[in-house]
């Protein structure tokens, strides 16, 4: 039963490896034996990232990448595969939501910025999309693979303000079912397909509407948000991990095209 769940040697390719998130799941699965492909537009974060990994004794390595680019995908293949020989896990984790696209007084629905919407649906959809087109192709060369999308609570429960941003994470759950279903009839069943949808968790992207900015107690929506998660509390980054684990492992050789909540009960709480 240990065995199902190893995932030593992986080698795993993270987008968005230098976030909050990401880089925690980046570390943790470097902990347990992975090599880490930590890839990332800042690319300053990724470098930090991987030398924690290193002073750890883990393997990673960082690149420069911007999800929304075809040819910075596909040279972030290549490195992966000339560093670790293969590439058998991909985790697309690049996204996330803009000040500028949220619904916050003054700004309503109706004045949100063409720009900012836009520019959340390409982050999200066309930054997990074209990603998986690029390893996708590979895994489908190689006849096995695992992709995770990181979808979100908003694909469960559309939330108050964030228009854009729940739309686009409805379609990336929506996107994995998809994916899931197209490699294994199309290409090999030992393709698998899945996403982690977190829970409310404090990130740079986040942080503005959970807590004040000034005295850092939660916003009025950061105490909603609480009061509607049964565990009553945030998510911790390595709360991910165990999700995230099993996924990657032989433990899950027969999970395809779901969308795991991590959430603390919120998404099966109504409320009374």
């Amino acid at each position: 039963m240990k065995d199902m769940f190893d995932i030593k040697d992986k080698a795993v390719v993270i987008t968005g490896g230098g976030g909050v998130l990401c880089g925690e799941m980046a570390g943790q699965l470097a902990q347990r034996g992975a090599k880490v492909c930590v890839a990332d537009y800042n690319t300053q974060a990724a470098e930090q990232v991987c030398k924690k990994i290193e002073a750890e004794g883990g393997f990673a390595f960082p690149v420069s990448v911007n999800v929304m680019d075809r040819k910075a995908m596909e040279n972030a293949l290549a490195l992966a595969v000339e560093k670790m020989g293969c590439v058998d896990v991909l985790i697309n984790g690049a996204g996330g939501n803009k000040k500028e696209a949220t619904c916050s007084p003054p700004t309503t629905f109706f004045d949100l910025p063409d720009e900012a919407i836009k520019a959340v649906f390409d982050l999200n959809c066309v930054g997990t999309m074209l990603p998986c087109q690029v390893f996708g192709k590979q895994m489908a060369e190689q006849n096995e693979g695992t992709i995770i999308n990181i979808s979100s609570m908003n694909a469960f429960r559309p939330l108050t303000n964030i228009a854009a941003y729940s739309a686009a994470k409805s379609a990336i759950s929506n996107f994995t079912q998809w994916l899931s279903t197209y490699m294994a009839q199309r290409h090999s069943p030992k393709i698998r397909v899945n996403a982690i949808a977190p829970g409310f968790f404090l990130t740079d992207q986040n942080r503005f509407l959970l807590t004040d900015e000034k005295t850092g107690e939660l916003t009025p929506r950061g105490k909603t948000i609480l009061e509607h998660t049964p565990m009553n509390r945030f998510g911790e980054p390595t709360d991910l991990v165990g999700t995230l684990q099993w996924l990657i492992s032989d433990a899950a050789k027969f999970v395809t095209g779901i969308i795991v909540p991590v959430d603390g009960g919120f998404s099966a709480f109504s409320g009374v």
